[in-house]
């Protein structure tokens, strides 16, 4: 169970600084130059990176593959709406809860068998 936390944990970072690196530069540098946005973030994802790698290698020794893969698109989405709300006020809508329902039955149906069945 502790090598899930961990994975969980260093995705959730990950996913911040990716959704940062993919987005934020849409906020934050609206009127920059685009190279100037493939810089900063290619700088982000750098951090993210160094927490993703080691997630997946983590997470890779206790979970299979699509495991590790349903984990992570379940933790995109907790992590970006909140994020997106916030950055760019976006308005809540119902279809996110039933797709956040759609991703943990998903999960649920991964790991359904135990740890690494996958």
């Amino acid at each position: 169970m502790k090598t899930l936390a961990v994975t969980t944990l260093l995705l959730i970072g990950s996913n911040i600084f990716m959704t940062l690196a993919w987005y934020g530069h849409l906020r934050f540098l609206e009127h920059r130059p685009w190279y100037i946005a493939v810089v900063a973030a290619w700088s982000i994802a750098l951090l993210e990176y160094s927490l993703q790698v080691p997630a997946n290698r983590i997470g890779f020794t206790k979970l299979s593959l699509a495991q590790l893969k349903l984990l992570q698109e379940a933790i995109t989405l907790v992590v970006f709406v909140p994020v997106a709300a916030s950055l760019f006020h976006l308005r809540w809508r119902w279809d996110f809860a039933w797709a956040g329902l759609c991703l943990i039955g998903a999960v649920f149906f991964a790991f359904r068998g135990g740890l690494g069945s996958g």
